[in-house]
């Protein structure tokens, strides 16, 4: 097994809106995000099926309090040294910036915090790799404006960006303008703060939103470079082949069809301009996407600097719409894989997947790509000791990093880093449960929201704070 560049940023990955907690410390507004319940009514309301603009009493919100990293950062940020990070992706939370989203004024005590939370990783050499707009949507704005089907979005976004820019400008060098930019058509209200009126033509609507989300992306790149010159600024995709069932010509053209839905957003963020295939998508379904003069220049001359991503697994489908058992418990519900064993939830394990995929996104761009997220979520129980013995955790991230070191040594993939996801354990986006855990670091708090919050140490731990040491050289 060959090295890695000896500048390889290791590391982990959260999201504020599954970690934080604090949903209303410091000033903070509300976002689409603190709507959206646990339980049944969760795959509803992040679809923007059924509609929910604020939090009742019948519900539980388990990211109110999620595992409070709002008060125990530095605690966090701590074990993340210990374990020798390089690099830490978390997200900023529009709603502490901007409460509104369209307040005159940015909220010094958001800024504080997050200043803080960059200070305390540079006090231990540890490179902030922060998302501007990880699914969190000020709510004023989904109830005022319609979210980002509202072209007047691009504006407050920019206004956010220039704030957090200016004032973070030096500290950070790695930026990511969308978080998994194409769940937007997959969990709209989640991804993007999007409600549907009955009726409506809801594909033209979240193709107008993804124009929108596009265009921002562009202008903030081009801010970016202006206000921090060594600045990165990447683009971020759910990413994951999707494999054809069969050899017969139908389903390998369905997985085709399948991979350009996706790759459509990377394709204009990376290439700058809106490809063939989706013009004539567009047409057939006569969706007329709505544009300024200067969009297809902002477009065109605002390119992302490298290509970010999540994997978790692969995708399987067929022009068979009969053709076999569906997953579950995932955004991307998909063919199962008979070659494939699955984790708790169904999500299909496959580690030759990730080579797979590093090679489909950095044969079709040609920019460095980014691992931001890749992770097992499970049932994680303590034993009478107190320890945590997660070897299916050390298995699944083995098989992948040396799947990932093939793909840079043998294929020549440039990769700039590997962030794991819930690097702590938090709150998971798709089910809102706690006890799918993904982290290094156990978190005494249940699906119920009791739990002292005390941290401590998986096996996990230890293993990966050997694999950074090592570069990836040391898996066992």
């Amino acid at each position: 097994m060959g090295k890695l560049p000896e500048n390889f940023l290791w590391g982990g990955a959260t999201a504020a809106n599954q970690c934080e907690g604090g949903f209303q410390e410091g000033k903070r507004g509300i976002a689409n995000v603190d709507v959206i319940p646990a339980g049944e009514d969760r795959f509803p309301v992040a679809l923007g099926k059924l509609r929910m603009t604020a939090c009742d009493e019948k519900h539980f919100y388990p990211s109110h309090e999620a595992i409070d990293m709002y008060h125990h950062y530095k605690e966090d940020i701590k074990m993340f040294a210990e374990m020798g990070f390089k690099c830490y992706r978390f997200s900023i939370a529009w709603s502490r910036i901007f409460p509104n989203g369209d307040d005159v004024q940015a909220n010094e005590d958001g800024l504080k915090f997050y200043e803080d939370l960059i200070d305390e990783c540079l006090n231990y050499g540890i490179e902030p790799l922060v998302t501007i707009c990880h699914f969190d949507v000020p709510m004023h704005l989904v109830t005022e404006y319609g979210s980002w089907r509202n072209r007047r979005m691009v504006d407050f976004y920019l206004k956010y960006c220039e704030v957090i820019f200016r004032r973070f400008a030096g500290k950070v060098k790695y930026w990511l303008t969308f978080n998994e930019i194409n769940m937007l058509l997959h969990m709209p209200f989640m991804g993007a703060g999007l409600l549907f009126e009955e009726g409506e033509n809801e594909e033209a609507v979240k193709y107008q939103a993804a124009h929108h989300e596009l265009v921002a992306s562009a202008l903030a790149t081009k801010l970016a470079h202006e206000l921090i010159p060594d600045a990165m600024i990447g683009c971020m995709l759910a990413a994951g082949n999707t494999y054809a069932n069969t050899c017969a010509p139908e389903d390998v053209w369905k997985s085709m069809e399948k991979d350009r839905e996706n790759y459509f957003f990377i394709d204009v963020q990376s290439r700058g301009e809106y490809p063939a295939y989706a013009k004539k998508m567009f047409e057939r379904k006569e969706i007329n996407i709505l544009m300024e003069p200067e969009d297809e220049k902002i477009l065109r001359e605002n390119t992302v600097d490298f290509i970010s991503f999540s994997y978790y697994s692969s995708r399987l489908t067929s022009a068979d719409l009969e053709a076999g058992e569906k997953t579950s418990g995932n955004a991307f519900a998909t063919l199962k894989n008979p070659y494939l064993k699955a984790s708790e939830w169904g999500w299909q394990i496959d580690p030759l997947g990730l080579r797979i995929t590093m090679n489909a996104l950095y044969d079709r761009y040609q920019k460095p790509l980014f691992i931001v997220e890749n992770g097992l979520g499970a049932v994680d129980m303590p034993a009478a000791d107190g320890t945590i013995q997660d070897g299916y955790r050390i298995e699944y991230l083995r098989e992948h990093i040396k799947a990932m070191v093939d793909a840079v040594d043998i294929d020549g993939v440039e990769l700039l880093g590997y962030t794991a996801w819930g690097c702590i354990d938090l709150v998971s986006a798709s089910t809102g449960e706690l006890k799918k855990r993904y982290g290094f670091i156990y978190v005494d708090k249940e699906d119920d929201g009791k739990g002292t919050l005390q941290r401590s140490k998986k096996a996990s731990f230890d293993w990966y704070q050997k694999v950074i040491a090592s570069n990836g050289e040391d898996l066992d």
